[in-house]
């Protein structure tokens, strides 16, 4: 029978791994173009994931924003030319589920960040099992730079869970900020008691320098006249790591959080109104896309360039309530829903040699595949953990067949802990969304809207509505059943593996090293 996504049966090879079709084509020419790689280069592969912050799908001028939208994007539109461009990549609906998700490979409810700790908010990735940890296992090197955000306290920290050495902030850009921009706070600027009653709140309001299991040491307090020149410091952080990295023989893992495009936008004073718009959030895109160039300059410069993996994406879709500070995409709802505005993202792989040049898909791809991707890459996927749930599926047959199919049948939605809904093929079922009125915006995490339960579930057709504004139930009814399986095969995981909450408890003790 010919693969259709919704129709064609998928795999389960473990009890703890997420079931995947298996495109055996697909998994043979991958395997010849890895085993290829690696004769020619005697190494494998770099990884490198620029993670920007709150850019829209379709702020990119490859998703037809770019100039058409005050702010072009030649850099990161070259990248994807040379590579795959995926027009079905999904995160999560805010900032620290997404990164927590494509860190250890598992969903929300499962890793346990439902929503960002703020302002010092106990409770982060501590417990968990990273990318970063399982590829220094294999020999990586590990580096992460830029904004964190899914926890501050010391056994959720980046040298805590994997990472050789750390560069950036552990929080959010507005959190250093908001309280000191008279037009976004005049009540808190001109106060000197509310001033201070920030200034006294536990959270560290310096971007930090940490190696593997040691305190972090403040680098500078975050100023807005120092927030601004953030995303250039954490540029020449991440260029000097590739350069040192050159004359090494093991491999590495880079991952490079953006400031920007995060609310409010102060950029670099050389991008101050360098976009068409002449606005603070375009001038900052121009300035991700000249951070885009310089790192991959790097790598050319280096002879590192085919050597390298690269991934670049957004951890939302835009924050609905900042406008005009605030992304673009052309799908529904904004930043904290489970309408496709909030979750489905940009996505680009290149890989110069290796991942064929100039293709596009939709494919779905979750954050969350990253983990056992990068492993199966790095010829580590024995060491994918076995006592815990891995939602992601192995996509490098995806990425590096000519060609190659998603490996993935179905994308699940979460909306903080309650189950939202299933997306396979172009269909999407759903039970629980958000309204999508900003006059609804909820305060933790950037979260849009008040949770709506429908009677009856709604079934929508991304392709003829990406609007999702036509509920297709009442005529779609043979698909339901293939909705409902995969509601319930994904919920059943969760009663041999629990679901887990770690905002507001204590955290544990750092173990000794």
């Amino acid at each position: 029978m010919p693969f259709d996504p919704i129709a064609s049966p998928t795999v389960r090879t473990t009890p703890n791994l997420e079931p995947a079709f298996v495109h055996e084509a697909d998994r043979e020419a991958a395997r010849a173009r890895i085993a290829e790689y690696t004769a020619r280069r005697g190494k494998r592969p770099n990884f490198l994931v620029v993670l920007m912050d709150d850019v829209g799908w379709g702020d990119f001028g490859c998703y037809g924003g770019g100039v058409a939208v005050g702010a072009p994007t030649p850099n990161i539109d070259r990248l994807a030319r040379q590579g795959l461009l995926l027009t079905s990549c999904y995160s999560e609906p805010s900032c620290s589920p997404s990164r927590a998700t494509l860190l250890t490979g598992r969903v929300p409810n499962r890793h346990g960040l439902h929503r960002p700790p703020m302002y010092g908010e106990p409770g982060g990735l501590q417990g968990e099992i990273t990318i970063a940890e399982l590829l220094s296992n294999a020999g990586y090197v590990t580096q992460a730079v830029g904004k964190w955000h899914v926890g501050e306290n010391l056994a959720s920290q980046p040298q805590n869970v994997g990472f050789d050495d750390f560069y950036g902030f552990l929080s959010v850009s507005d959190m250093y900020s908001e309280w000191r921009d008279p037009h976004f706070f005049p009540e808190m600027v001109y106060s000197e008691a509310r001033t201070e009653w920030i200034k006294n709140m536990p959270f560290n309001k310096c971007f930090v320098h940490a190696t593997r299991g040691g305190e972090p040491e403040n680098v500078e307090e975050v100023t807005i006249p120092v927030l601004s020149l953030l995303d250039d410091k954490w540029c020449t952080y991440s260029q000097q790591f590739i350069q040192r990295m050159a004359g090494e023989a093991k491999p590495w893992l880079l991952y490079h959080g953006t400031r920007g495009a995060h609310f409010d936008n102060y950029p670099k004073e050389e991008f101050l109104g360098a976009s068409p718009a002449k606005h603070p959030y375009k001038d900052t895109l121009v300035e991700l896309d000249d951070v885009v160039r310089r790192l991959v300059d790097t790598l050319r410069e280096t002879d590192q360039l085919e050597d390298t993996l690269i991934f670049i994406s957004s951890d939302n879709g835009p924050h609905m309530e900042t406008w005009p500070d605030a992304a673009y995409t052309p799908f529904r709802c904004a930043k904290g829903s489970t309408w496709e505005g909030g979750v489905r993202v940009p996505g680009i792989f290149a890989w110069p040699g290796v991942i064929e040049a100039d293709r596009q898909s939709d494919g779905l791809f979750d954050f969350n595949d990253i983990l056992p991707t990068f492993l199966g890459l790095a010829g580590a996927s024995a060491s994918i953990p076995t006592d815990r749930y891995i939602d992601g599926v192995d996509q490098s047959s995806f990425l590096l067949a000519p060609g190659g199919l998603s490996n993935r049948k179905y994308h699940y939605y979460w909306l903080v802990d309650t189950f939202s809904g299933v997306r396979t093929g172009e269909y999407k079922f759903l039970l629980n969304a958000t309204s999508d009125d900003p006059g609804d915006a909820a305060g933790p995490g950037g979260f849009t809207g008040v949770t709506q339960h429908f009677t009856y579930a709604r079934l929508y057709n991304l392709y003829l509505d990406p609007k999702e504004t036509h509920n297709y139930m009442t005529r779609k009814l043979a698909y339901i059943e293939a909705f409902q399986a995969g509601v319930r095969n994904h919920l059943a995981t969760f009663r041999v593996y629990p679901p887990k909450r770690v905002l507001g408890q204590p955290p544990p003790a750092v173990p000794a090293s």
